[in-house]
């Protein structure tokens, strides 16, 4: 649909696993995160959908997470309804299958996005510097943070030294993810 370069608004609630399915791993599970047919670990990272979206050179693309930055998310939502053409807004969304206190889910919001894991920001085709990094560098724990939740606990006590190698293999990637998108808007 955003190939064809229609004006169509989308919002992908990514829970980075098949949630419909009760939590298959999918190309959008994180390395190292346990899931339905990803018992020991998913080995690869996870799809970097915005950059896909992006590559076209014509899709508004915006990542959120609501709690993590109210404004940000408000402004990526008027843009994106503004912008003559495709877009795409992908928003953090913790799911049950995260092995989290769903009544907290704001909080693990904000922690994913301090941490690292979730970073903010908004590309819109039509401006001279298109993209624009909305998060700050990360001020807690990355490691904490996965730790913090069942998909990767599982891990840890079933596989401890493939969880150790995988965790830091998601940190990593995480960084170099980042470190690409602050070149790209020229940070």
């Amino acid at each position: 649909m955003l190939a064809q370069n229609q004006d169509v608004n989308v919002l992908v609630l990514d829970t980075e696993v098949y949630s419909n399915t009760g939590g298959q791993a999918s190309k959008s599970t994180p390395t190292g995160s346990v899931a339905k047919f990803a018992a020991a670990g998913k080995r690869t990272k996870k799809k970097d959908l915005g950059m896909m979206a992006m590559s076209y050179g014509y899709v508004y693309v915006a990542t959120v997470a609501m709690s993590a930055n109210p404004a940000q998310l408000i402004k990526a939502m008027i843009e994106a309804e503004k912008y003559h053409g495709p877009s795409l807004i992908i928003a953090y969304a913790p799911c049950i299958n995260h092995g989290i206190n769903m009544s907290k889910a704001q909080a693990e919001i904000r922690k994913a996005v301090a941490a690292g894991y979730w970073p903010l920001y908004r590309y819109n085709p039509e401006l001279d510097q298109p993209l624009t990094i909305d998060s700050k560098d990360p001020t807690e724990s990355y490691q904490d943070f996965i730790r913090g939740e069942t998909r990767y606990q599982t891990l840890l006590k079933m596989f401890p030294d493939a969880a150790e190698k995988l965790f830091a293999q998601n940190e990593e990637d995480a960084k170099v993810r980042l470190a690409n998108y602050k070149r790209m808007a020229g940070n």
